[in-house]
């Protein structure tokens, strides 16, 4: 077989899957990634008590948000569609609540950053919901992303959490 003979097989399943997934995936793409842009901008800002332990922890965050990211972004990438994932695409569409400008009290800080951690959250069950009859490979990434982001929001919220 030569060069111009050589054919990729088309995909098999529901020809409607890929624009399904996109549909509920895309938007957990751009609440990810306001996610890790905010929580950086939120770790450079962040003073007072508990600084070392909030400002580590976001580093957390942001790392589990990229990961969680670049992971859906290739479900959907691999199953034929593009991503938008833009900065401006990202601002337009990202659910999550705008940050305090400037430096804030570690308790504002983690105040803020669970609320952009429930609005990503809301977006990925929202997903999780969407695509149990579209895709269920595709619905257990959505699942790994919540279970991680769940225990994120766990820890961040328990720095001031009272008994």
């Amino acid at each position: 077989m030569t060069m111009q003979e050589a054919r990729i097989p088309a995909a098999q399943g529901d020809m409607n899957r890929p624009s399904g997934v996109a549909q509920y995936l895309s938007p957990v793409v751009h609440d990810l990634t306001a996610l890790h842009v905010n929580a950086k901008q939120a770790h450079w800002h962040v003073r007072g008590m508990n600084f070392v332990g909030v400002h580590e922890f976001l580093d957390v965050i942001v790392e589990n948000a990229q990961n969680a990211t670049d992971t859906v972004a290739e479900r959907i990438v691999a199953l034929g569609l593009p991503i938008d994932a833009r900065i401006t695409t990202v601002a337009a569409r990202a659910t999550n609540p705008e940050l305090s400008h400037g430096f804030q009290q570690a308790k504002v800080t983690v105040r803020e950053m669970v609320a952009q951690l429930d609005a990503t959250l809301e977006t990925v069950y929202r997903a999780i919901e969407g695509l149990e009859n579209v895709d269920p490979v595709s619905q257990d990434i959505a699942i790994a992303v919540a279970q991680q982001l769940d225990k994120d929001r766990w820890f961040l919220s328990s720095h001031f959490a009272e008994a």
